[in-house]
């Protein structure tokens, strides 16, 4: 069981709480004891908090979806931690290009 409440989202397929440097706190769910996922992630996070998208700090990366065909990740960053929820992706409607 998580201290952090992220076990208690919706819908959620699984879960990750991880440190900066992707060693795994906290799991369950689908993604329970899921290392592999953990490195991806924590390498993606890392990626995308090194593009910066205007000179101002405050605007660095908090938050990063990721979606897979029917599945969304959604990853925070908080408190040096890198929270990760595992969701079904529904649209509510299709996105126009």
């Amino acid at each position: 069981m998580s201290v952090h409440g992220i076990d208690r989202i919706p819908d959620s397929l699984g879960f990750l709480v991880l440190t900066e440097d992707g060693a795994v706190i906290s799991s369950g769910g689908q993604l329970e004891n899921d290392e592999t996922t953990a490195n991806k992630i924590t390498k993606l996070v890392h990626t995308a908090y090194k593009i910066q998208v205007t000179g101002d700090k405050k605007d660095a990366l908090r938050r990063l979806s990721v979606i897979l065909g029917d599945v969304i990740y959604m990853a925070t960053v908080s408190q040096h931690k890198i929270y990760v929820s595992k969701r079904h992706y529904n649209p509510q409607e299709p996105v126009q290009a």
